[in-house]
């Protein structure tokens, strides 16, 4: 199954690695690009890391999550699973490590990536409806998607 880890500032280079494999893998899930991040330097890693991102790894990080927060509401970020990893609940555990039990959280989806919207619903994420360019310029539309509180 791997094992749930969390990654700090000396963590940087795995933490670019998974990073640049998951936008080179899936760049129509991010609303970075692949070029931009090539660029960031040691310190703009180490900075990114400020905020809680988990991977799993087994036994190397094959999948990542983060959250920052937007105005007290986690808002996960980032998240991306290996090809050869995926369907084996790396992504729920993922969200289990980010997310607090009972609070609210949020997150944006490409509207075309069917896997991921599926898996965010069977976590619980409901799409708002609220839809915005995934990037400046970029024809592809990401839905703001919400988690409740259950009660």
């Amino acid at each position: 199954m791997g094992e749930v880890r969390r990654l700090g500032p000396d963590d940087w280079e795995a933490f670019r690695d998974i990073r640049l494999r998951s936008l080179a893998d899936s760049a129509d899930a991010f609303g970075s690009t692949l070029e931009r991040e090539q660029a960031f330097t040691e310190d703009d890693w180490r900075t990114r890391l400020s905020g809680p991102v988990v991977v799993v790894e087994d036994p190397e990080p094959v999948a990542i999550g983060g959250t920052f927060d937007n105005d007290g509401v986690p808002h996960v970020w980032g998240m991306w699973t290996d090809p050869a990893h995926r369907h084996r609940g790396h992504a729920r555990t993922v969200l289990d490590a980010l997310l607090p039990p009972g609070r609210r959280a949020q997150l944006d989806v490409n509207i075309a990536n069917g896997g991921a919207r599926a898996m965010y619903e069977r976590y619980g994420f409901v799409g708002t409806g609220q839809l915005e360019p995934l990037r400046p310029g970029s024809d592809q539309r990401i839905e703001l998607m919400v988690l409740s509180p259950r009660g």
